[in-house]
């Protein structure tokens, strides 16, 4: 199997001169990639702030979203 070198600019050109079905199967099959990457990523930083709480004796999941907020907001602002 060959392998075609591209940048970007090429592929989005490429992209433009496809048929309207075939544009927006490709616009689908972006959108569900970057959506299973942000899942992925909410998921491991809610794992790792529920790590933090624990390790400074808190406990996320029986935080509100008040105590949630403050609790991210000292840890973006610890020294």
């Amino acid at each position: 199997m060959a392998t075609l070198s591209l940048t970007d600019e090429q592929v989005v050109q490429l992209v433009k001169q496809l048929a309207p079905r075939s544009k927006q199967r490709v616009l689908a099959d972006l959108t569900a990639e970057r959506d299973q990457w942000w899942q992925t990523a909410a998921l491991e930083g809610e794992r790792d702030l529920r790590r933090l709480a624990a390790e400074r004796g808190s406990n996320w999941d029986a935080m509100d979203e008040a105590q949630r907020e403050a609790f991210v907001d000292d840890l973006l602002h610890a020294p």
